[in-house]
């Protein structure tokens, strides 16, 4: 395969000193040569060997894969990103499988879907129910189905990503750019990829359990500007409930006990107004929010057809 000067691999790292030198032969050897390593400051030998590679190697000024991912995009101008881990996890020969949807104008953004073809120990028992509940609870609170929006393997154009606002910081960056390609009413393709295992000299960085918690914080923080109601209706319905427990608890008393509770009554009254205030909030967000989208969409439209035109 020759050289592909219209793509940039993006190869964000930390301590990946034992598979990073694989990583990039692999891509070298089906035509990718402009690799750009982001590395974490790696308390390894990860840059140097990614720079006698052939890779070009930025140290990031932060932390996180996340705010790498955002800093490495100011160095780069290619038409078409691919982005893989360093860990080895991921197969450098099937870079095609991801460029193709963008070259034929299927897709604005690629996700490799690693539960297509997972070998034996590439994922344990927890990280696999994890991922599937994040998957679920991405296609119930945000409407679509991007099959693996964990997958580090992606490939997008670099138009889709400009029109992106990410913030997070570290292994939400896949969730939040999932919501975002949501929210921008991006078009995505879904390929399926092998997953790998990890070698076993290779150490993780994600942290099953702290790291999991964070990216569910995020699929539902962010679901207030793509899903506002299931996000303020969500809270409300809890606020409400409460109100009516803490209610039938006094009304119970007052009329077999004689008993009255006039603080319970307040706060069952105050829970009931401010859930259904929440509840109702939320159905007028999400009509706004669907007006903003179809703004968006009739402005992108005119952004083609003036491109068009020049």
């Amino acid at each position: 395969m020759e050289e592909d000067g219209d793509v940039c691999v993006l190869i964000p790292t930390l301590n990946e000193a034992e598979t990073i030198g694989d990583v990039i032969e692999g891509l070298q050897a089906v035509g990718l040569d402009n690799i750009l390593v982001i590395d974490g400051d790696s308390a390894d030998d990860t840059v140097e060997i990614a720079e006698s590679a052939g890779a070009t190697v930025i140290v990031q000024s932060g932390s996180g894969k996340g705010q790498a991912v955002r800093e490495a995009l100011d160095h780069i101008d290619s038409k078409y990103l691919l982005m893989l881990d360093g860990d080895g996890t991921y197969d450098p020969a099937q870079a095609e499988r991801l460029l193709e949807p963008l070259r034929s104008g299927e897709a604005d953004h690629v996700v490799g879907n690693r539960f297509a073809d997972m070998e034996s120990g590439a994922m344990t028992r927890l990280n696999k129910v994890g991922n599937k509940l994040f998957n679920a609870v991405f296609r119930r609170v945000h409407g679509e189905d991007h099959g693996d929006i964990l997958s580090g393997y992606r490939a997008f154009t670099r138009e889709s990503f400009d029109r992106m606002h990410l913030t997070a910081a570290g292994f939400g960056i896949e969730t939040e750019i999932a919501v975002e390609c949501v929210k921008r009413g991006l078009d995505v393709a879904v390929v399926p990829i092998t997953y790998r295992a990890r070698p076993a000299e290779s150490d993780p960085n994600l942290s099953p359990i702290a790291d999991g918690g964070r990216i569910l914080l995020t699929l539902y923080s962010l679901a207030k500007t793509t899903n506002p109601l299931f996000y303020f209706g969500s809270i409300g319905a809890v606020i409400f409930g409460g109100g009516v427990l803490v209610g039938g608890y006094v009304g119970v008393e007052f009329f077999t006990q004689g008993v009255s509770h006039e603080i319970l009554a307040v706060v069952a009254t105050l829970g009931l107004l401010l859930g259904g205030q929440l509840i109702l909030f939320g159905f007028l967000a999400d009509m706004l929010a669907s007006l903003h989208r179809e703004r968006l969409r009739r402005l992108d439209e005119i952004d083609d057809r003036l491109e068009d035109l020049e």
